[in-house]
């Protein structure tokens, strides 16, 4: 699809210098260096530059050109691209910067750029970019201080200053890359095209990429559950906390999301999320060069028994298990290692093992059926040699099709060592805890790559009747709506708590004679998200008096906290018991729209904060895994000789609220606190709710 961006016939630089320290010189450095097509350098005031004819306007160029590279001042770019659609050029990259990150007026500057682009059917990467790389074209149409070396990595960046730093780190781990891109603003093309691109080249084989934002989130979510099954997506977000959601803005112009949805997003589409750049640099280099693990079954093979003991830790704290050997194993282990070592997981050869033993444990680990990838580490006691350690380790590489990681741990002992593997393509980590770290995300993406994404949970609900009620609050500017908007649970199926409103005690009293006590009384008011915080809530009433006494004590309690709430009356509920109370809720996100959350409901979600989160609309999978997710599950399954509660039931009100909050994209928060959920086989009941609508 963009492949003449990555693998022109012809390149144009408009901006090119003579002036060594300009960009438009680095650029055209960069191109000379490297590229094998033609280069057209462009500038006004010039004839040739570095031995190239000079054209002075890209409309002078006398043959097409497939990719242009623009390096001028912000106020001119506009020009310049109606000058290469004029010209039929196909492809542009703006690495010019002074756009929407520096100001309103300069965010209309790059609508404009992006609408003559778009006049003419031209791509764009940018603006404010470092440029892009394709090492097997020899395309090098950036600023970067040196060309990546080839290999099978793509990487996408919003920050050409990571990019410059990855490129200077993969020079030094010999990593290669099959496509390297800024994307700068992403005012046209973005990590959306990129990811299709990427799917579609034969010489990529991992995606990697640092993210400040993303330009359409569900489309991201749909491509990337595409991509992920055949190619692992490595990603770092930034912008995860509020300062840092700030810097984003400030950076990149990018209107960032809430962490949870990203982090959601991410685990429903088979992302695999990094939590910084040393995260993201580790596991390329483990996708890069060794197979994928069918399990999570992992040896441990190593010459330092502390060093073992370490990587078993963790690699628990991973969820990763440790191979349980087959007896024929241990039998061959106990042949020929020494009596003091240990033939069980880990293998501790000693500190005196040679090379030789090296590779004899690892062939005989590396064999057993019940093993799934091996972690080899290696510590340089006076009698190792390391050299020939990583020589073995070499040779055995990819061996049986399953994964293995080093850590030679040391300095100036291992260095060779390290040289040689790094050279025979064999990742190593300094520290062991790196090596598990990236075992886990391999291991993680055999599970990824079997992934099946059902479709979302659809209901036969009275859509009509909902959305009316929601048009008509609305209409009259009421945008906070509480227990007397329960009819729209209902119209979308949800159980609801036997519920009546009254305006006066009286009414109340009769409310509550005909329903049947005990009850529950709560305070009615648009004002009021916490009830319980201002008295506004009133357990286990038995009779009249109990509701006469409730009835004054709560409106005095309620007029004291919050003197100026509007108070229109007061609910009355059937008091259930029996039941655990969970949280349901829903938060309309910038990127990725409706952000489902759930929890231990009643005051357990602000005290403990335990609660998931997940992208709307969702699958029946989708909300189980919402639901098991929370660490105070065990609550629901059922502790010390307690029933199960009915947990399907929870599963399905999840489900009508994904498509509640789907189907009226009006409402911008949402929440059912408490759910009670009753024990297994009775349901569960909403008894509380609350939620925000937009402006019309």
């Amino acid at each position: 699809m963009l492949e003449k961006i990555f693998d022109p016939d012809s390149v144009a630089v408009i901006g090119a210098s003579r002036t060594i320290g300009k960009v438009g010189r680095a650029v055209l450095d960069n191109l000379i260096n490297d590229y094998k097509g033609e280069i057209y350098p462009i500038n006004p005031v010039a004839d040739d530059i570095l031995g190239l004819r000079c054209y002075h306007s890209i409309l002078e160029v006398p043959q097409k050109v497939d990719l242009a590279v623009i390096v001028v001042p912000a106020r001119f770019v506009p020009d310049m691209i109606d000058e290469c659609g004029r010209a039929g050029v196909g492809n542009v990259v703006v690495i010019s910067a002074g756009f929407k990150e520096s100001g309103i007026e300069e965010a209309r500057l790059e609508r404009r750029c992006a609408e003559i682009a778009g006049e003419y059917g031209m791509r764009l990467v940018g603006p404010n970019c470092l440029g892009i790389i394709d090492p097997h074209s020899g395309l090098n149409a950036s600023f970067a201080a040196s060309m990546a070396k080839a290999g099978n990595i793509a990487l996408m960046s919003q920050s050409g200053a990571i990019c410059t730093a990855t490129l200077d780190w993969a020079d030094a781990n010999g990593i290669g890359f099959s496509r390297f891109v800024s994307l700068g603003n992403k005012v046209d093309l973005s990590e959306n095209d990129f990811l299709l691109d990427f799917e579609g080249d034969d010489k990529t084989s991992v995606i990697a990429a640092y993210l400040e934002g993303v330009k359409d989130g569900p489309r991201f979510m749909e491509i990337a559950r595409q991509v992920s099954h055949t190619k692992p997506i490595i990603v770092v977000k930034s912008g995860r906390t509020a300062v840092g959601s700030r810097a984003v803005s400030s950076h990149t112009g990018t209107l960032a999301g809430s962490d949870e949805a990203y982090t959601a997003a991410f685990l429903q589409s088979g992302v695999i999320r990094a939590d910084s750049i040393e995260d993201m640099l580790d596991y390329i280099r483990a996708f890069s060069n060794q197979p994928i693990p069918h399990g999570r079954r992992i040896a441990i093979l190593t010459n330092a028994g502390g060093l073992g003991i370490l990587t078993a830790d963790a690699c628990d704290m991973e969820g990763l298990s440790l191979a349980s050997f087959d007896e024929s194993t241990i039998q061959r282990l106990r042949d020929r290692l020494p009596p003091a070592a240990n033939m069980y997981n880990p293998v501790d050869v000693l500190g005196d093992a040679t090379a030789e033993m090296y590779g004899y444990a690892l062939d005989v680990i590396l064999e057993d059926p019940n093993v799934d990838g091996v972690i080899l580490l290696t510590s340089p006691q006076a009698m190792t040699d390391v050299k020939s350690i990583a020589d073995v380790v070499v040779g055995r590489s990819g061996y049986l099709d399953k994964p293995v990681l080093c850590s030679f741990v040391g300095g100036c002992r291992v260095r060779e060592g390290i040289r040689i593997l790094v050279d025979g393509q064999v990742p190593n980590y300094s520290f062991p805890e790196r090596a598990v770290a990236s075992m886990r995300a391999l291991c993680n993406y055999n599970d990824i790559r079997n992934q099946t994404y059902p479709g979302s949970e659809r209901f036969d609900v009275d859509e009509r009747k909902a959305s009316s009620l929601v048009k008509d609050a609305v209409v009259s500017s009421r945008r906070v709506l509480g227990l007397e908007s329960i009819d729209i649970l209902r119209s979308y199926g949800i159980p609801t708590v036997e519920t009546a409103t009254a305006r006066t005690l009286k009414e109340a009293v009769d409310e509550c004679e005909a329903m049947g006590y005990p009850v529950v009384m709560k305070i009615l008011s648009p004002d009021i998200s916490h009830k319980t915080d201002v008295g506004g809530v009133r357990l286990d009433l038995k009779n009249a008096g109990d509701v006469e006494r409730a009835y004054h004590t709560m409106m005095s309690d309620v007029r004291r906290y919050m003197p100026d709430a509007m108070v229109t009356g007061v609910q009355v509920q059937k008091m259930l018991s029996g039941g655990r109370e969970v949280i349901i809720g829903m938060n309309r996100d910038v990127q990725f729209g409706p952000l489902m959350m759930f929890g231990l409901g009643g005051t357990y979600v602000e005290i403990l904060k335990d609660v998931s989160f997940a992208v709307a609309p969702l699958s029946r999978s989708d909300a189980k895994n919402m639901i098991q997710s929370i660490h105070t599950y065990p609550l629901l399954t059922g502790v010390r000789g307690e029933g199960s509660y009915d947990i399907d039931s929870i599963v399905d009100v999840v489900c009508r609220i994904s498509q509640m909050v789907t189907d009226m994209p009006h409402i911008l928060e949402f929440e059912i606190n408490p759910l009670m959920v009753l024990p297994e086989g009775m349901g569960c009941v909403a008894m509380d709710l609350r939620l925000t609508l937009g402006e019309e």
